[in-house]
């Protein structure tokens, strides 16, 4: 049999001490409202708050022509070969941990700054798959890895001999 008893919970004795009565908190004439229903001029407010969003994001699109050539510039590199310039490390890669990216070469998949004609931001808007060959697999493992622009270089001697095979 236990010598010492159990001390009462201090958090329900504070929740006693700093509960209030609901008719505390209600004036005495006015009815009880429910919470879920909002009153007009918070309805009002929500209103002139969302036209004021909406007008700001249409003043900040692009003219449908900017986003046409820069959709067709990035089209036309889907496909090259590049190599990693910048020291770029990758954690999501299961088989290798930590794997520094700088001096692999990849196959550019897919350009995502754009959806739907519309120009998102993406930071690292293109998406890059890489062949890592490791030890004990027969085949290299394929990953992909989001990069900057400026992070990577296109090859050129594949650029070349890729325009005379597609032609």
């Amino acid at each position: 049999m236990p010598t010492a008893a159990n001390a009462p919970s201090s958090s329900a004795n504070t929740a006693s001490i700093f509960r209030r009565s609901r008719s505390l908190c209600l004036p005495a004439t006015a009815a009880p409202r429910s919470f879920f229903t909002p009153t007009a001029a918070a309805v009002v407010k929500r209103a002139l708050s969302s036209k004021a969003t909406l007008t700001a994001n249409v003043s900040r699109l692009s003219s449908p022509e900017a986003v046409e050539s820069k959709e067709v510039e990035a089209a036309g590199k889907i496909g090259a070969r590049i190599r990693v310039k910048a020291p770029v490390k990758v954690f999501h890669v299961a088989k290798a941990p930590g794997l520094d990216l700088c001096g692999m070469e990849g196959v550019i998949k897919q350009y995502v700054g754009f959806y739907k004609g519309k120009r998102v931001s993406a930071n690292l808007p293109y998406k890059i798959e890489f062949l890592l060959p490791i030890e004990g697999h027969e085949k290299p493992i394929k990953f992909f890895a989001h990069l900057r622009e400026d992070e990577f270089e296109i090859c050129t001697a594949w650029a070349k001999t890729a325009s005379v095979i597609r032609r």
